[in-house]
């Protein structure tokens, strides 16, 4: 009986620093296989397939440059062979193909695998919203938890001190993804309200665009406080009104909640994207183009789906920074009339 086999299904700047950690501690625990396979979307860089690059510089160099990856971290091209046997699979792909990619995988796992999503962002379901881990484990039929955190890839991978929470419905599952992921600088909380957890990570951001509209209105500091906090209260209001299970408030304290808020609101492409329209007048679409060279943000797209629930359900006016960020993005609503929308927050009421 060898260790658990580990799959990482994606191979992205978070994939690749995710790869990072999760190789060195394999190759350092008994309770894990040593090899741990890395599916990569096959590409041409230079001539050169970019799983032979990583598989002999040990280098994900378009994704991940200047840092090396462990050489028992193995590139498979193809996600069948990479996942055939895995044990634990942690998913870090753009959200928009992994219907597509689970579509190829099922009936091909192991029937009591575990599965991890890293992934930001959320689905459209019949219903409105639906979270990945959810699409992940119906298609899979495999139990899911999630990882989500003020997590910026190329610091993790730089081994600068950050924390993240795993949200993990059964703590013994969350215990075994906390000893191969965690490290001095890599520190983990597990707690067992994953829906709170995973919709934190696609709902904040929707605020760094609030934010961002501030920046580029020329509001102040005490302003842009006033929106991650009021971001916040729609976030716990939001949460209560989606998930079926708890919400409470102490998982808005972990690193998925506060902490991913701040550094996304101060950071992050959602904020830099909504200050430049604010700034140009040009489109989102534009300045996606222009500015993430074809990445799309997250934040818009949630926005939309966001919107499409609260107006299903007559809520729109309790949820003024979602409906505002909304409107604006796509409704022609004037980004000068941001903080106008905040002014009568039920929140002061």
């Amino acid at each position: 009986m060898g260790g658990k086999k580990v799959c990482i299904v994606g191979s992205g700047n978070w994939g690749s620093a995710i790869a990072k950690i999760v190789g060195s501690n394999a190759a350092r625990l008994d309770m894990f296989d040593t090899t741990v396979k890395m599916w990569v979307f096959e590409e041409e860089i230079a001539g050169q397939k970019l799983t032979e690059i990583i598989n002999t510089q040990h280098e994900n160099v378009k994704y991940l440059p200047g840092h090396k990856l462990p050489p028992n971290v193995v590139a498979v091209p193809d996600v069948l062979k990479a996942s055939a046997d895995a044990d634990i699979l942690i998913f870090v792909v753009p959200h928009q193909f992994i219907g597509k990619l689970c579509e190829q995988m099922k009936g091909h796992i192991k029937k009591e695998a575990i599965g991890i999503s890293l992934i930001k962002g959320v689905d459209e379901g019949p219903d409105g919203l639906k979270l990945i881990s959810d699409i992940i484990r119906e298609q899979l039929s495999i139990e899911m938890s999630v990882l989500m955190g003020a997590n910026i890839a190329n610091e993790v991978a730089e081994e600068k001190f950050c924390e993240t929470t795993i949200g993990c419905k059964n703590l013994q599952h969350g215990q075994i993804l906390k000893e191969l992921m965690q490290t001095p600088n890599f520190r983990i909380t597990v707690v067992q309200e994953a829906d709170t957890v995973e919709l934190c990570g696609a709902l904040k951001n929707v605020v760094a665009v609030g934010a961002g509209f501030c920046d580029g209105l020329g509001f102040g500091d005490n302003t842009k406080a006033a929106v991650i906090r009021l971001g916040l209260m729609e976030m716990i209001a939001f949460a209560k009104l989606f998930c079926k299970g708890p919400v409470t408030c102490s998982t808005f304290l972990e690193s998925c909640g506060v902490a991913d808020l701040i550094t996304t609101c101060y950071g992050g492409r959602n904020r830099k994207v909504a200050e430049a329209f604010a700034k140009t007048g040009k489109s989102i679409e534009q300045l996606e183009n222009e500015m993430l060279h074809g990445q799309k943000l997250q934040g818009p797209q949630t926005s939309a789906e966001l919107h499409h629930i609260l107006k299903h359900r007559n809520l729109t006016d309790k949820f003024p920074l979602f409906t505002a960020v909304y409107e604006i993005c796509y409704k022609n609503k004037p980004v000068s009339e941001f903080i106008t929308c905040l002014q009568a927050h039920p929140e002061h009421l």
